[in-house]
């Protein structure tokens, strides 16, 4: 069995890098508009029931409240131990018999001060278990949606995808438009993107591409998300648009704690809650 344990490493690295280049990119554009708000970040260590998992690693979550960024929380983690019993049979290459595993990457998520400019939310991550992949992507979540702004955010990814292989980008945009569904309400969390899961990695070769791959799409995201954000965070807003923007916000919340994997997986590793959490909006409204 591979020692994944320097290629975890070198994942870890990267994720940390992508975060920091995302912080100084929202920060800058916090600055362009007056703005003096900057992400406070706050370490944490994984525990389980209350109590430190010796050697279970942990994370650092990045939180800003700006005028731009109503709130917008970049956090990156590193995590290993064992799964419960019941949490290992619903996960990639773990089974009762061998619960282990390790889990470095990035999450972000935005909420904005200005209906016109979409909320995003984006990850990449590399899990090992008896076996080692890479899973991630981006959706753009607008609340009064632009073509202009879904044609570019889809492009961008695409370009990324078609890199690497021709395949990609409708196999993984199709993912997210099945993936960021919510079915109680009958209707997508917002006008998609790309999301791929369990992108494995057979030996060194495998791993290089897939990272490579993934960096791609961090990338990606660092390249157009600032851009529509700056397309939009100036034009003028009603009362009407902010309510349809609070409402499109419960929608939001609903799926992220009914529905997203992602939610569930850092809930039952011992996560910390108010990184895990930090994906709701600071406002929304239910009629």
């Amino acid at each position: 069995m591979t020692d994944w344990t320097p290629h975890t490493a070198r994942a870890r690295a990267w994720f940390e890098s992508l975060r920091d280049q995302i912080c100084a990119a929202f920060e800058s554009i916090e600055r362009e508009a007056g703005s003096d708000a900057r992400f406070t970040y706050t370490p944490w260590n994984r525990e389980h029931e209350g109590e430190p998992v010796e050697n279970g690693g942990g994370g650092v979550q990045g939180l800003m409240k700006g005028k731009v960024f109503e709130k917008v929380g970049v956090n990156v983690s590193t995590v290993q131990g064992a799964f419960s019993p019941e949490f290992a049979r619903t996960i990639n290459g773990a089974d009762p018999d061998n619960p282990g595993f390790t889990a470095t990457g990035i999450s972000l998520v935005a909420h904005m001060a200005n209906p016109h400019v979409p909320a995003v939310h984006m990850n990449t991550r590399f899990l090992t278990t008896r076996k080692a992949w890479f899973g991630g992507g981006g959706d753009l979540n607008p609340p009064l949606p632009y073509d202009q702004d879904t044609a570019d955010f889809h492009a961008r990814f695409q370009a990324a995808c078609d890199a690497h292989d021709p395949a990609y980008y409708p196999r993984f945009k199709a993912w997210a438009d099945d993936y960021f569904y919510i079915p109680h309400r009958k209707v997508h969390r917002g006008v998609g993107g790309i999301f791929y899961d369990h992108l494995e990695c057979a030996d060194d070769a495998g791993f290089d591409a897939n990272l490579a791959f993934t960096q791609a799409v961090g990338e990606a995201f660092l390249d157009i998300y600032p851009r529509l954000v700056r397309r939009r965070m100036n034009q003028d807003f009603t009362a009407a648009d902010e309510l349809q923007m609070l409402e499109w916000r419960g929608r939001y919340a609903e799926f992220n704690l009914v529905h997203d994997r992602g939610t569930l997986f850092g809930l039952k590793t011992g996560g910390n809650i108010d990184a895990i959490l930090m994906s709701l909006p600071p406002r929304a409204v239910w009629s």
